[in-house]
């Protein structure tokens, strides 16, 4: 049973030990407000994403102890189905709250009724008092924003009953777990048990707790208001900034155009820090519908999480945990261009994306037009590149205010010469992303680092000498699985774990392992298939060393058999190089000492029998290629990713006077049936060719085939 409220004094009368005191310094005047949604109540008030259905308020003027008249308003509710808890506790139903005026009605009463308790109490600005923050930050601003309300700057601050009790009484409960029936409880004030209606008790216990607070010591009560952000600020961040991750969630589900306001947006009431908005990019530099958010505190964050699967426009959002460093990868730089570039506030980015590389700021600014104004003219321009200088086709341009760039946008797939130019909404985030990553990559990506040769390499065969693990947690690492198969860890070849990633680097909960034989690996498949690592089980069935190939080449192992890797030549993993005795070659002196002399390819090549020998790339470099699905996780699994070896079919249609000469054979694949010498000789610019020979490419053997069949190849010296 409710315990009953505390009797305040009457409207507009004083306490009779304070009837002849004068009024005392002290906090603005206080509305006491309390709410309620047609659904949880609570702690998890606002989790469900339900309407506001109930309003109860009442002016407390602190310095004179006087209380205004108690008001009570019910609110219609779109989605008038009230939750069984909400219906036993209010006593409401569907038919009264569609009788209700709706909530912009409901704010406007209150604003008039406020002002008027105010003013005959002394008069003044007033702030809002409530038990906890859910009321605020979790129904108010959030069904405002959704009903594209404009709240008043009166509910954009207010104190916490909860906290202003708890600096009082440290010694108490936290102040999360306070309630307003235990504060009364701790302050020892009696309460009315004839009190049942809804929303009435807790304002009439929350006037009394304030009344009784302020009779104590009181210079730090009331004195700093919690504020609710009206704006979400942009800004950098710098990969040297620490991140709480008590702070950090991820949202994932978003629109793949939505911004960084659409975001801030969608966490209405909460405090999101200075830039705390990091879309994430896939692979291809495109958005992926996830999003880092940093807010200003761990309380913010926790009321973030119970935001899971509430909706922005038809589409739930996913609302998860994240870590600080996280944050920091997404949305960290280190450029000065970049940070020099996002230090103008308040301002508005876009992104440019498909320009001609020839383009520069002038045909930018002309692009968009003089309606458009970028802010700071060329130095409102950011255009991204290449290590080596090259133009990207993508820019990012400041604009002052939302309107300049409402005008900018509508400039979306306008031509510039013979290209249309796509607009987007971006941020600072987006832009270290994208500048991040053209600048991690390698000057060619279709070509490697010189290769090193594997020190345990593998021998394709049939026998099931190894194990598969499938269903892995993500998180997993090769010490989660060496705990999960404990004893039969020790069975385990060396360099014999390997973890298998997706094409954007993530891990795809797979694995292959490496048994000293076929017995171990079947003995550890018994024992483990379906264990449970971080409440996942996990399967673990046997499979052979050909089959493991495959997979890790990118093919795919199911229940019903082996699919062939996308590159469809009969090449099993590890893939090996063909290699030439050969020669020492002219390597120039730079490059050498970047590479111990073992590491390098000899490059002079005398016609012989080839010797496979498995290569993989060094640990510094990034592996491009475009028919692998899969890649190694070094350091423990270097092993399975190399270079197919080249067809004795395309060396023997290649002439002696060709093989012989000074270099390296490379051979390529998928190559456009268009391209021609000058498109080839583009991709090796960074690297010496046979000087001044262009006979050393060379079209393969080129038989008529028809377009499901594999594009022509080249074997370039």
């Amino acid at each position: 049973m409710t315990p009953p409220p505390p009797q305040p004094p009457p409207p507009g009368s004083h306490p009779a030990s304070d009837s002849a005191a004068a009024p005392l310094p002290g906090p603005r005047p206080l509305v006491v407000l309390f709410g309620a949604t047609a659904g949880a109540l609570g702690p998890d008030l606002g989790s469900d994403e339900t309407d506001l259905i109930l309003l109860v308020w009442q002016v407390v003027e602190p310095r004179s102890r006087q209380v205004g008249t108690l008001h009570k308003s019910l609110v219609r509710a779109e989605a008038a189905a009230l939750s069984p808890q909400c219906r036993e506790a209010s006593g409401l139903s569907a038919d009264s709250l569609a009788r209700a005026e709706p909530l912009d009605k409901v704010l406007q009463q209150f604003s008039q009724l406020v002002s008027g308790d105010v003013a005959l109490l002394g008069g003044g600005p007033y702030v809002l008092c409530t038990d906890g923050q859910q009321l605020l930050r979790q129904v108010l601003h959030p069904e405002a924003s959704r009903k594209n309300l404009v709240l008043p700057d009166t509910f954009f601050s207010f104190y916490d009953l909860r906290r202003e009790f708890h600096v009082q009484h440290p010694s108490s409960r936290r102040a999360r777990d306070l309630t307003v029936a235990t504060m009364a409880q701790d302050l020892g004030l009696e309460t009315d048990a004839t009190e049942d209606d809804f929303g009435v008790w807790e304002v009439k216990t929350m006037v009394a707790v304030i009344l009784h607070l302020i009779e104590g010591p009181s210079g730090q009560l009331f004195s700093k208001p919690e504020v609710v952000k009206q704006k979400y600020e942009t800004g950098p961040c710098s990969k040297a900034d620490v991140v709480d991750s008590e702070t950090v969630v991820r949202a994932r589900g978003l629109p793949w155009q939505s911004s960084d306001q659409d975001v801030a947006r969608f966490f209405k009431g909460l405090n999101i820090a200075r830039g705390g908005v990091a879309l994430c990019l896939n692979a291809q530099g495109r958005r992926n519908g996830e999003a880092l958010i940093h807010f200003v505190d761990s309380e913010q964050r926790d009321l973030a999480l119970q935001r899971h699967k509430h909706h922005m426009g038809v589409r739930y959002i996913e609302v998860y945990k994240a870590t600080g460093e996280e944050f920091v990868k997404i949305a960290g730089g280190t450029s000065l261009e970049v940070a020099r570039f996002l230090s103008r506030e308040d301002q508005v980015i876009l992104r440019l994306r498909g320009l001609p590389f020839s383009a520069g700021p002038a045909d930018v600014l002309g692009f968009l037009g003089p309606e458009c104004p970028v802010t700071g003219g060329a130095d409102g321009l950011l255009f991204v590149r290449h290590p080596d200088g090259r133009p990207t086709g993508d820019a990012f341009a400041l604009f002052a205010c939302e309107e300049l760039a409402q005008a900018a946008l509508r400039r979306h797939k306008g031509m510039l010469g013979k290209r249309y130019i796509e607009l987007f909404r971006s941020t600072a985030a987006e832009v270290q992303q994208v500048l991040n990553r053209y600048a991690s990559s390698p000057l060619l990506p279709t070509v490697t680092a010189p290769l090193l040769p594997i020190p345990f390499p593998l021998a394709a065969g049939t026998e099931r000498d190894c194990v598969r693990l499938r269903g892995l947690p993500y998180t997993a690492t090769i010490e989660d699985i060496l705990s999960f198969l404990g004893e039969a860890a020790a069975d385990i070849q060396p360099h014999g774990v390997h973890m298998v990633l997706n094409q954007q680097g993530r891990p795809s909960g797979d694995a292959f392992i490496q048994m000293t034989s076929a017995e171990r690996a079947l003995g550890a498949a018994q024992r483990c298939h379906k264990k449970v690592m971080k409440e996942r089980y996990v399967e673990v069935v046997p499979c052979s060393t050909d089959e493991m190939s495959r997979v890790l080449m990118g093919g795919t192992l199911g229940r019903s058999g082996m699919s062939p890797p996308p590159c469809k030549l009969p090449c099993l993993s590890p893939p090996a190089f063909a290699t030439f005795q050969a020669t020492p070659t002219l390597i120039p002196t730079e490059t050498a000492a970047l590479y111990s002399s073992s590491a390098l390819l000899p490059a002079a090549r005398v016609p012989a029998a080839p010797t496979p020998v498995a290569y993989y790339p060094g640990p510094a470099t990034q592996l491009y290629m475009n028919y692998t699905a899969y890649y190694p996780s070094p350091p423990v699994s270097p092993t399975t990713v190399g270079y197919l070896t080249t067809p004795p079919a395309a060396l023997a249609s290649a002439p002696t006077s060709v093989l012989s000469q000074p270099g390296a054979l490379v051979r390529m694949q998928g190559v456009p049936y268009t391209a021609g010498v000058k498109d080839l000789l583009s991709v090796f610019q960074a690297y010496q060719l046979a000087p001044d020979d262009y006979t050393s490419l060379m079209p393969v053997g080129d038989p008529p085939r028809t377009v499901l069949q594999a594009p022509k190849e080249w074997v370039c010296l």
